[in-house]
């Protein structure tokens, strides 16, 4: 029988790739390492831990995995099923519904905002990562250039990190003098403030290019780049490395933790339950975001990632997998912060909750202080921002990936496949390009804008807009069919059940949560203008209107008489809805599968004198392939 030319032809010898023009991931655990990397990032280490303590310590742990459970797992599952099944990024998958099509290119909106200014938070760490190869580190002392009379070190030139009870205590008394007459700065602080940023006094005065911060921005595109050169066949095998080694530090810091005095402190408040707040719903509405935002949903990487994947793969194993990795790597990655936490509040002599900050004061503060505590500590240094780095390379890789991806995909031509390499140099370049704003003097100000707006309500409207198209719009029942035809099984109820009501209705919340509960942003004690805002929210809209802005095109350029005619046309799925290859195109897409096997020059049976061969058995032989490969599933 004759099968057109990505299927299997029996005494063939089986291709590596399944999809040879697109390519696949090497195997399933390339692509649950990279999904990994891309759930694990930097927020993992500074945002979680911060959300713990704010909202109840333990206590936070029960709303966190309802939101885990409720809305987490089946939204990552949706996206990889969604991907797998077209093989397409996230703009091709939207041949389901194209009048939706807005919402990838809304999802490629947030994946640029957050690769510029995720790069950049990426390119510090390399700072603190090359500054931290000297015998001592140089936020240690008070004693440099860039210091003030007001800075306060806990240790002095003369001293090491080992400190006597009463050595402890002047500490204490030093600490409250210097709190009653002065703001105390710590050495660590004015090295980030002074040194590194050089921080300007507004967000609209830029300075000077920070050139060392140039330069490494250069070496982390450049390493991206590097990594990403073949695509996921070269990317995979680095996550091999990135997405294991940061469990690796993780672990080392958290036996050096325990061992730490007063880190007994900082993990008990870490855990202790303050049930009081658990009927706050703002604890519930951080739960949920938190939830959200770790996952990566409505990024697009996860249904990059997934159109990589073989057609019959098992995602919603890999779906569990995934997201369960991600929280318990946020719980153990508390453990290990609120140790170091614990014991840098017993030397300062201060609460575990005044020491510790979000964002990157939490990263390039908090932790660099703790760590000149630590003996040996450049070497501790070096793993932590190593560490940072690695966890940043992870996210950065998807981000850049979905961009590449989605412009290949939706060209489409054999030119622009041949030379995707390019297509990634050209959207590394021009990354790094936008990226350099943010190393000048007023660059942490606009990254902060960014980390706000760019990617924060706009997500919560592009995963509820497009779990009403799949569900409410193609049709609850033809996407369970779907699944069940890619995977052998149709979605647990429970699945079902979230797809339809829950998950919607949570993304409502947090949507409705996050407009009631906003306030403007501050960094530390600067107040952002009303024209920096105005920016922000243009950002956060820029990502959302692309969805009715192309929905108008689409209905406008759709074929029909009446305007009921031409929305019907632009709801319904295109006729190349469906799986990529035409061996996985059977039961409704069959007939597609066919027209398509003759119409298209690429996709001619391997064999022309079987041509004869009716339908019917080509399809019979497809039914047969598919069923044999679920049943491996």
């Amino acid at each position: 029988m004759g099968l057109c030319v990505n299927g299997a032809v029996p005494g063939e010898a089986t291709k590596k790739d399944e999809n040879p023009k697109r390519g696949n991931w090497g195997n399933q655990i390339e692509f649950v390492l990279t999904s990994v990397g891309y759930a694990v990032g930097l927020g993992n280490v500074w945002r979680f831990p911060y959300l713990c303590y704010r909202n109840g310590g333990g206590a936070f742990m029960f709303p966190y995995f309802i939101m885990l459970v409720f809305c987490g797992i089946p939204l990552f599952f949706m996206e990889l099923s969604f991907g797998q099944f077209a093989s397409q990024g996230c703009l091709g998958v939207w041949r389901v519904s194209p009048i939706f099509k807005g919402v990838g290119y809304g999802m490629m909106v947030v994946s640029t905002y957050i690769g510029i200014y995720y790069n950049v938070v990426i390119c510090i760490a390399f700072y603190y990562f090359f500054a931290s190869m000297n015998r001592i580190l140089p936020w240690t002392y008070c004693n440099n250039l860039w210091n003030t009379e007001n800075c306060a070190g806990v240790l002095s030139p003369n001293s090491s990190a080992t400190f006597n009870i009463s050595s402890q205590h002047s500490l204490l008394n030093l600490t409250m003098g210097l709190n009653q007459t002065l703001k105390r700065t710590s050495p660590s602080e004015e090295y980030w403030r002074r040194h590194v940023l050089n921080i300007s006094g507004d967000i609209g005065d830029f300075g000077e290019v920070r050139l060392p911060l140039l330069g490494c921005l250069g070496v982390s595109w450049l390493v991206v780049f590097l990594c990403l050169i073949r695509g996921v066949k070269s990317s995979g095998k680095v996550v091999y490395f990135t997405a294991t080694f940061p469990y690796v530090v993780l672990t080392i810091l958290f036996i050096r933790g325990i061992t730490l005095d007063g880190a007994i402190n900082g993990i008990l408040y870490y855990l202790t339950p303050q049930w009081d707040k658990i009927l706050h719903a703002k604890v519930w509405g951080d739960a949920a975001s938190q939830i959200f935002y770790s996952l990566g949903c409505a990024w697009g990487g996860l249904i990059t990632m997934a159109s990589y994947n073989k057609f019959h793969n098992n995602c919603y194993r890999d779906s569990i997998i995934i997201s369960i990795t991600n929280c318990a790597t946020s719980v153990y990655a508390g453990f290990v912060i609120f140790s170091i936490l614990g014991f840098m509040a017993t030397h300062l002599g201060v609460d575990v909750s005044e020491v510790a900050d979000h964002g990157p004061g939490l990263a390039f503060v908090a932790y660099p202080e703790a760590l000149t505590l630590l003996p040996i500590s450049p070497l501790w240094s070096i793993l932590f921002f190593f560490m940072l780095i690695l966890l940043g390379l992870g996210t950065q890789f998807c981000l850049l990936e979905t961009l590449v991806t989605a412009i290949v995909d939706e060209i489409g031509s054999d030119w622009i496949i041949r030379w995707k390499t390019l297509v990634t140099l050209g959207v590394a370049i021009i990354g790094f390009l936008l990226g350099i704003p943010l190393t000048t003097q007023a660059g942490i100000y606009w990254l902060l804008l960014m980390d706000n707006y760019a990617a924060s309500f706009s997500l919560v409207i592009i995963s509820c807009i497009m779990c009403i198209a799949v569900m409410y719009i193609y049709g609850h029942r033809n996407y369970f069919k779907d699944i069940e035809m890619m995977l052998g099984f149709p979605p647990p109820l429970f699945f079902q059940f979230c797809w339809r009501f829950f998950s919607p209705a949570i993304i409502f919340f947090i949507l409705i949560f996050t407009v009631i509960q906003y306030r403007p942003i501050k960094y530390n004690d600067y107040v952002y203008p009303d024209w920096a805002l105005t920016i922000g929210f243009l950002m956060a809209l820029s990502s959302v209107i692309c969805i009715p802005l192309y929905a108008v095109f689409r209905v406008w350029r759709s074929e029909g008489h009446t305007f009921l005619q031409r929305l019907k046309n632009a709801v319904k799925p295109s006729k190349d809805w469906g799986p990529a290859l035409l061996e996985h195109r059977t039961g409704r897409y069959a007939q597609i599968s066919s027209s398509r096997c003759d119409s298209n020059p690429e996709a001619q049976p391997l064999n022309p004198e079987k041509l004869k061969d009716d339908l019917g058995l080509t399809i019979h032989g497809s039914n047969g392939q598919a069923h044999t490969q679920d049943s491996k599933v």
